[in-house]
């Protein structure tokens, strides 16, 4: 397993978005989101996911070329209309004005509309953050998820991200996470390595629990903590493709696939200007000292770090590579 530099996955990214027909702009929003997934070790969401992205640029399944489109259509409200193309660079495009926004009126929302997937929607909301904003997203996904008790896919893994800024320019707290018990990649990497998952992850096509992974992804994701978990995934799937009129989770095709209709995803982004409350670093820095005063415990990512060079498998690497050339 190699040691790689996060500056040569950004820039093997890069040069791979290119050679399959993006934009140069596109490429780097792309390939930064990429590299900061694999600092972090998120590997489901970093070089994991590019041979697909080149698949798809080359079907035209997503487009490298596309042009967002950036409005204000109410005081409030920001859109982004991806059409079809890459979220990094939708969301890139709109950002300074939600942000603009956010500060003129206190709130702001920033809607992304037929996007191809974001992978990480928590490193929209770190973004967010580091502006000075408290910022909280949601984004939906391909159909994955049964209602509790259900057997029929209705939502994706819907997941719901929020992050906090400390006041001084960096993040108080970072949390991430799919509304399903795990996120479908976790899943499919089993299965490719030929790893059993634990029960409680998923059922399969019949509504039983399995720890079968083949069957897992021809049946569905458990949401996390039964009802609680699904009502969050409903809420996700609602913002997400209710207010930005992009595709329901059930007419999403699976997100890897080289062919097929584009993804039309939506992503919903809030952001609060926590200025509006003099008391809010207050409150902020007396609650980290409260989870913090039991030994081990600690604000969500407040223990995330970035690693340079990263640990990347010799395959995943060697296709990156030859993607890029």
């Amino acid at each position: 397993m190699p040691d790689v530099t996060l500056n040569d996955i950004e820039q093997t990214t890069k040069t791979a978005l290119l050679r399959h027909g993006a934009a140069d702009w596109v490429a780097i929003e792309v390939a930064k989101a990429v590299r900061k997934a694999e600092a972090i070790g998120n590997r489901i969401c970093g070089l994991y996911y590019l041979e697909s992205y080149c698949q798809q640029l080359r079907s035209g399944r997503v487009q490298g070329f596309a042009e967002p489109v950036v409005s204000r259509p109410k005081p409030g409200v920001v859109a982004g209309d991806a059409k079809f193309g890459f979220a990094q660079a939708a969301f890139a495009r709109g950002l300074d004005e939600a942000v603009k926004t956010a500060h003129e009126l206190g709130v702001a929302s920033l809607a992304v509309s037929h996007a191809h997937t974001c992978t990480s929607l928590g490193y929209f909301t770190e973004q967010i953050a580091l502006k000075g904003l408290i910022g909280i997203g949601f984004t939906n996904a391909s159909p994955i998820v049964a209602p509790p008790g259900g057997k029929s896919r209705i939502i994706g893994t819907n997941p719901i991200a929020f992050s906090v800024p400390d006041g001084a320019g960096g993040l108080a707290m970072q949390f991430d996470q799919s509304t399903t018990t795990v996120a479908l990649g976790k899943i499919t990497m089993a299965k490719a390595d030929g790893r059993q998952i634990p029960e409680g992850w998923a059922v399969d096509a019949n509504g039983r629990p399995t720890t079968d992974p083949a069957e897992a992804l021809n049946g569905s994701l458990v949401s996390v903590g039964g009802y609680k978990g699904w009502g969050f995934g409903l809420m996700a799937e609602l913002l997400a493709s209710g207010m930005t009129g992009s595709a329901l989770s059930r007419d999403v095709q699976p997100l890897k696939a080289p062919t097929g209709r584009p993804h039309d995803i939506g992503q919903y982004y809030l952001m609060i200007d926590h200025s509006g409350s003099p008391e809010f670093l207050d409150r902020l820095l007396s609650l980290k000292e409260l989870v913090a005063s039991d030994p081990g415990t600690r604000m969500p990512g407040q223990m995330q770090s970035e690693s340079d060079p990263v640990h990347v498998e010799t395959s995943t690497w060697q296709l990156a590579q030859a993607l890029a050339e």
